[in-house]
């Protein structure tokens, strides 16, 4: 078993390659994610990302093209819980540069709800993505499951793989044991082919001169999301899609009605409250 370790995305990348040479591969990963990386940071001045927020339309190339159209059918998919337009209410919490500076500092003193829900439109036929006036995107949890999902792409074709960005991981090729983080410690979840993502309050947060804060925000409000749940972990057949998943149950408000919500789709997915208490969820048991 090959193992490869990197920084991207924000986070520490590993990649699990059963398969001999496995060198090339590995680094044709890492490239990949550096790659997507560069054209989907909304803290990169250069990426495409950054150039559709501050231009407001773009002639944008295929990847930023594919996670944007991705992020607008995740908001109709999840009645808007899921929405990339939540850019300005991230940075009125404090989140205004990579996580690491703002978990060095404080924050804003004064968070006022901030509109989400903007336009975006996509003109396939020209490659052109446009945003309504004062609207800006933030692709950051769908930008890394892209990412993920395009290394498990490069690895799976020589052998069994696991690619696990930062907690969000995608397998390929045999079961693996995949460790989920609960208020009671581990539990081993047995994935194939697949992916799994978390999203938690406990993760990316940070001290403001007036509380703490942290970068799941609600729609909503176009405020960090309240509630009894402190994060949730969904599976999905692609860590993009357990990214929408995870972080639409963990909107839901609270644990009994994410679980009812999970139950009903059939959505395999780890609660943990705030309190202590770890539910399972869409047919885990």
């Amino acid at each position: 078993m090959s193992r490869h370790a990197f920084r991207a995305m924000g986070t520490t990348v590993e990649l699990h390659l059963d398969a001999e040479p496995a060198d090339a591969a590995l680094l044709a990963a890492e490239a990949e994610m550096a790659r997507l990386e560069r054209l989907l940071s909304r803290f990169l001045p250069t990426s495409e990302l950054s150039r559709l927020n501050s231009g407001g339309e773009l002639a944008a190339g295929p990847d930023l093209l594919a996670v944007v159209a991705a992020a607008l059918d995740a908001r109709e998919l999840t009645a808007g819980r899921f929405d990339p337009t939540v850019h300005d209410a991230l940075v009125a919490a404090g989140y205004d540069r990579s996580f690491e500076l703002v978990a060095a500092g404080n924050g804003a003193p004064v968070l006022v709800g901030t509109r989400c829900g903007g336009g975006v439109a996509i003109d396939r036929a020209h490659g052109l993505i446009r945003l309504d006036p004062g609207v800006k995107l933030d692709l950051g949890g769908i930008a890394k499951g892209y990412a993920a999902d395009r290394a498990l792409a490069i690895l799976a074709p020589l052998g069994p793989a696991l690619v696990d960005a930062g907690g969000d991981v995608a397998v390929a090729g045999k079961p693996w044991p995949v460790g989920v983080e609960t208020a009671l410690g581990p539990l081993t979840l047995e994935l194939s082919d697949g992916a799994l993502a978390t999203s938690g309050r406990d993760r990316r947060r940070w001290r403001a001169s007036d509380g703490e804060r942290h970068h799941l925000i609600d729609p909503a409000t176009g405020r960090p999301a309240e509630g009894d749940l402190l994060r949730v972990t969904a599976l999905a057949a692609t860590t993009v899609e357990a990214e929408v998943l995870a972080k639409a149950l963990f909107l839901a408000g609270d644990a009994d009605r994410a679980a009812a919500e999970a139950d009903a789709l059939g959505i395999p997915a780890v609660l943990v409250t705030r309190d202590g208490r770890t539910v399972l969820a869409g047919g885990l048991a």
